[in-house]
This record gives C-alpha cells, structure tokens and sequence, in this order.
C-alpha cells in the first residue's frame, strides 16, 4: 500500500503530508456523416464502451436553432433510440436556446441540473447535447455540477463546435456580460462530429468557424497555414473535402495541445491556444454580440498578426498575407466597436487584456507570432503598438 509522503517540518509547524495521485483521462472524438440515421452505430458504440452489456439512459438536450434548420431532427433522434437495443430516452428531448443568448441566463444551466435531478439521470446515465459551441458550454456546465459530473457526451453542430471548442475539456456560461466567468474543466464522455450538420448552417456560421483553423494553424502549423491559403477558394465555397480535412486537422492539433502541451487545465498563466482572443472577447461584448465569435477571432488574429510585425517578432509582409486570407474567406477586419474610447481617450478594447490576464491570475500572457506556423509568448502589450495596429485594421476595411 502506497502511503502518503510525510516532510518532517519543526514542531510549531507540525507535519506535512503532501497528497499525490493521478488521473488518466481520454475521450473518443468521432468523425462520421448521418448518426442519426436508424441503425446506426458511432453513437450508441461511445456510449456504451465502458458497460456494452446494460441499457443506457441518455438526457439529450437540443440546440432551437438546430431544430429550426432540421424540423424533423427531433423524430430522427426518438427514431434512432427506438433502433437501439440497449440506448433509452429517459425524457422527452428538452429543447434549449442557441447562440449567446443561453450563456448570458444563468438560469438556463440550472435549468439542465434541475432536468437532470427530475428524471434521475446518475452518473453512470447520459447527458447528450446537440448543438453550436454555446449550448455544449452551456449544458456542458449543468451536467459537471450536477452528482459532481454525469457523463456528457457532445454532438457539435457547427464548424467552430466541430474543430474547436467541442473537442476540448471546458464548460462555461458568461456573467454580467464578463465571457466564461462561470465554468469548469470538465472532459467529456465522447465527442461525435457529424458532418452532415454543417449542410444546413447559414453561410455566415459556416465561415466563421474557420477562423479557429486559421488561428491554429498560425501558432502550430505553418504547413497548415500554406494548407489554408492554397485552398481558400474550396473553403470559402464549402467544398466537402476540404471542409472536412480542415475541420479533422483543427480538431487535431486543438486535440494535441490540450493531451501534450503539459497544461490541460489551464494551472498556469498562458492560454496557448487562445491566439487573437484578448480582444476577441472583448470585442464580442463591446458589439453586444454583432460579431459573431468566429468574426470575433478573425479580428483579433489580423490585429495581434500586425501587432507582431511592429512589435519586431514578425516579417514585415506576413500580416498582409494572413488579412488576405482572412478577407478571402469572406471576413470582415474592422468593426467600430474596436475604436470605442473610455474615459482616458484609448480604446476601451485595451480593458481586455486585464479581462484576459485576471481569467488565469498571475501575469499577463499573450501569444503572439514569430513566423508563420510558430507562436511565442509575451508578458507585455505595448497599448501604442495596439492603437497603430488599429489603424491598419482601419485601412483594411478601406481597401476591402
């Protein structure tokens, strides 16, 4: 029996045990087309791997905006647990708000406790959330606290969902407009991407999601980035090929810093893959929500890509090369709110790095680019190099 190791300390201080022990964690990410379709296997074999032989009792929660592009979705799930030997629907499918708005009502993530308490889902039962980022955030929160954790398993329904946020291990909802501020590290049960969702996003959402590739591929991935540019014309139309690989290839490497990058949940003070999100954020509250995140991101790698170059870090050049991706694929680089003054006359933008710095505590830490494909760290934002960056923000929107 190992026992605890105890460090002799003098007698006013008393003895100190230091408790040790890990946990392996490791989830299935799963990339298919049509799991609900009757029959079909991908879903009820996450599910089960642990416990093949019992039936499963599943709490799904679906996104309305989901519904509103699939009215039949509801009747393909209910037919798809009727196809299932051992997977049971413990109620009838609970339909939640999409987008931001379920993450600004607290109310909305205790309406999944109280959901999950009504019809006894445990925690060897399952909460399956269909739907964008937000509702897995959201839902995913619920289902954390309740019993302590039950089992969640995501269907993402978004590109951004797809290959980002929804292969990761956070939860959270906002507070009085501060993004995340409520939240947990929390992996789930499984993950199960179904391409077929994409079809039906509007245009807008569907290229939104594409500013997390760009954003990865840029701190990870200079091959990727190359990947990106000779292929933004299939992108930018949603080609089926290469919307898949680039949505496979994100979720890899988001994958792949999250198990390798000695940081999982976030103990330190950088947040690595957050490239071009100090003012993302802060933009996406400043609009009161007008861009969307995707959009957001966008934004903020074009301004913190050209922070780089005056910042001396980066090749003069290598910022127009990723503001002209980023406009081929059809996003816009400036929005008025990003030039919003505060009392002192500077950009209200710039309370985002404190924002940014007080999520994690300890000092600020900013990642910034050294090449293309290469991303660094920085402890400092020069508030003069952002406003400069601003006004070539501004002259992107002239020239279009």
């Amino acid at each position: 029996m190992t026992r605890p190791e105890a460090i002799s300390a003098p007698a006013c201080h008393g003895t100190v045990h230091w408790q040790r022990f890990t946990v392996p964690y490791e989830y299935p990410v799963v990339f298919t087309r049509d799991v609900f379709a009757p029959g079909a296997r991908p879903l009820a074999e996450v599910i089960a791997r642990a416990e093949p032989r019992k039936t499963h009792r599943c709490l799904v929660f679906t996104d309305a905006g989901v519904l509103s592009a699939q009215p039949d979705l509801e009747a393909r799930v209910r037919a798809w647990f009727d196809s299932q030997p051992r997977m049971e629907l413990a109620a009838p499918i609970a339909i939640v708000p999409g987008g931001e708005a379920i993450k600004r009502e607290p109310g909305q993530y205790e309406a999944v406790q109280e959901a999950i308490h009504r019809h006894g889902i445990d925690r060897h039962s399952f909460v399956v959330v269909i739907g964008g980022g937000a509702v897995l955030d959201a839902v995913g929160l619920g289902a954390a606290v309740a019993h302590r954790g039950v089992r969640l398993v995501r269907v993402p329904t978004t590109v951004l969902s797809q290959n980002d946020s929804g292969v990761g291990v956070k939860n959270a909802v906002n507070l009085k407009g501060y993004k995340n501020f409520t939240g947990t590290f929390a992996p789930p049960w499984a993950v199960v991407n179904d391409f077929d969702f994409l079809d039906h996003l509007p245009r807008r959402e569907r290229v939104s999601g594409i500013a997390e590739a760009v954003k990865v591929a840029l701190i990870r991935d200079g091959a990727f980035f190359a990947w990106l540019e000779q292929n933004v014309g299939r992108l930018a139309t949603f080609e089926r090929e290469a919307e898949e690989w680039m949505v496979r290839r994100c979720a890899e490497l988001h994958m792949a810093q999250i198990a390798h990058g000695g940081d999982p949940f976030e103990m330190g003070s950088a947040r690595p893959l957050d490239f071009g999100h100090w003012s993302a954020h802060k933009l996406e509250t400043l609009s009161g929500h007008d861009v969307t995140h995707g959009e957001a991101v966008a934004i903020g790698i074009a301004l913190d890509t050209r922070y780089s170059v005056l910042a001396g870090l980066l090749p003069e050049g290598a910022d127009d090369r990723v503001a002209r991706l980023l406009k081929r694929l059809g996003f816009r680089l400036f929005h008025p709110a990003l030039v919003t003054p505060a009392a002192d006359g500077r950009p209200v933008l710039l309370a985002g790095l404190d924002e940014f710095r007080q999520h994690l505590g300890g000092e600020l830490t900013v990642t910034l680019l050294k090449e293309l494909g290469t991303g660094v760290e920085v402890h400092e934002i020069d508030p003069d190099l952002v406003a400069r960056a601003l006004d070539w923000l501004t002259r992107q929107e002239a020239t279009g």
